[in-house]
């Protein structure tokens, strides 16, 4: 459908496809998820922009490697006092474990960019971080329950879309417990130009095995699938 607005309003081809996820943040006992941010490797790429990645390292040798694999800057406990004067600003930041005691003064500056070992921020190779970093998906959650993203170009295949629309959510997904209800609550897709549309989450979010709809279809699982890709694609 975004295709065809598209069409009809004779608005750019290439416009960024955007999503708005809408949260159920909720745990029991009057908990909740704490707001977060993530970043994902998407199946295909929709910008030629390279992210700005700054590396913490003093040994040399580190250095070499990480201006060799494109890191934008490179430097140890000299940085620290640019950062805090904000002269010095990167997408991401990512260090080696022997730096990270100098770091310390960093941590409330940096905040969810501060490196860490579950972020993949924090680690001795040098070329897979950056690799990743350069070329991931950044998103955060704004107002305690929504996320706001660009995922493609409406030029691009639909299957090329939906997969990145997919890589997003199942990554979404893994911030709460599956024995909690789904924490995405509702879907809503647009491109630069157009009105948002409410998307079915079925087929979208990764859901348990329905053994009783297993028996019944004999297995037909791939066939129940195909409606609901194509009807989301449309």
């Amino acid at each position: 459908m975004l295709k065809r607005f598209q069409e009809l309003d004779f608005t750019h081809p290439k416009q960024f496809v955007y999503i708005n996820v809408f949260l159920d943040m909720a745990l029991q006992k009057k908990k909740k998820v704490d707001p977060f941010s993530s970043s994902v490797t998407l199946p295909h790429r929709f910008t030629d922009e390279v992210n700005k990645v700054l590396v913490f390292t003093e040994n040399e040798q580190e250095a070499e490697v990480a201006r060799e694999h494109g890191a934008a800057i490179v430097g140890g406990v000299e940085l620290i006092k640019w950062i805090l004067e904000d002269e010095i600003q990167a997408d991401f930041y990512v260090a080696v474990p022997a730096i990270m005691p100098k770091l310390i003064p960093l941590r409330n500056k940096l905040r969810r960019k501060y490196p860490a070992t579950r972020r993949n921020s924090l680690g001795s190779d040098i070329p897979k971080m950056l690799q990743f970093f350069k070329e991931c998906h950044e998103y955060t959650v704004e107002d305690e329950n929504i996320i706001k993203t660009r995922i493609a170009r409406l030029d691009m295949p639909t299957e090329h879309i939906i997969a990145n629309l997919k890589t997003i959510i199942h990554d979404i997904c893994t911030f709460k417990p599956s024995n909690f209800d789904p924490i995405v609550r509702k879907l809503v897709i647009r491109s630069s130009t157009s009105e948002g549309l409410l998307l079915n989450l079925d087929g979208i979010l990764p859901q348990m095995e329905k053994v009783e709809e297993k028996e019944e279809e004999n297995g037909a699982d791939e066939d129940q699938q195909k409606p609901v890709q194509e009807s989301v694609s449309t």
